[in-house]
């Protein structure tokens, strides 16, 4: 005896709707989408976001330098450090000397613990302005993973979105055909006299 292997397309089957054929291809495709398209696209999305972080830490890096100076304002009274809120700074004027410029006067964000003449690190740019810290591995890769995750979560709502919106239009046509169907059915059914 030979053993047929049917293929994975059916024979007519009148039971079968094209409504019930769009919803299955609808679910193959969000099925696809959750486990190997948005894994994908949030990897893609996270190496691209990490090339452009580690560009931009790379060009501020070069463009910013570090100088030490002196408080020599008074910082407000009052302020404690919170723990666990991490590092809280605040603005008072600072003073260094640059080789050749002389003495010269800022203000800058320093941490809440800092008294009158502690010294500081500060960061200026090529045009002598105070400005934050160049951003290091650790925001970079915060960057690269924030992107990635988002990425990743956007294509999982959409695809569930466009499976809900494919599965209540289905819904509707399946229900409309058989409405259909049965205004044609009942009279043999019910036998009902007009």
């Amino acid at each position: 005896m030979r053993t047929r292997v049917q293929s994975r397309r059916r024979r007519h089957n009148p039971l079968r709707r094209r409504s019930d054929v769009v919803e299955a291809w609808t679910a193959l495709v969000v099925t696809v989408l959750l486990f190997v398209g948005a894994p994908l696209a949030g990897a893609a999305a996270g190496l691209w976001a990490h090339d452009q972080a580690r560009t931009i830490a790379a060009t501020q890096r070069a463009d910013r330098h570090r100088v030490h100076a002196r408080v020599i304002g008074n910082p407000p009274s009052g302020l404690t450090s919170v723990e666990g809120t991490g590092s809280q700074t605040f603005p008072v004027a600072v003073r260094w000397t640059d080789p050749g410029k002389g003495s010269r006067t800022a203000t800058a964000q320093v941490p809440v613990d800092t008294a009158r003449g502690d010294t500081v690190d500060i960061w200026l740019d090529a045009k002598d302005r105070v400005v934050s810290p160049p951003a290091g591995q650790v925001a970079v890769w915060q960057h690269t993973l924030t992107i990635g995750v988002w990425t990743t979560g956007g294509v999982i709502g959409a695809a569930l979105l466009t499976s809900a919106v494919t599965r209540r239009v289905a819904l509707r046509h399946r229900l409309a055909e058989w409405e259909r169907d049965w205004a044609l059915t009942e009279p043999e059914w019910t036998r009902r006299r007009a």
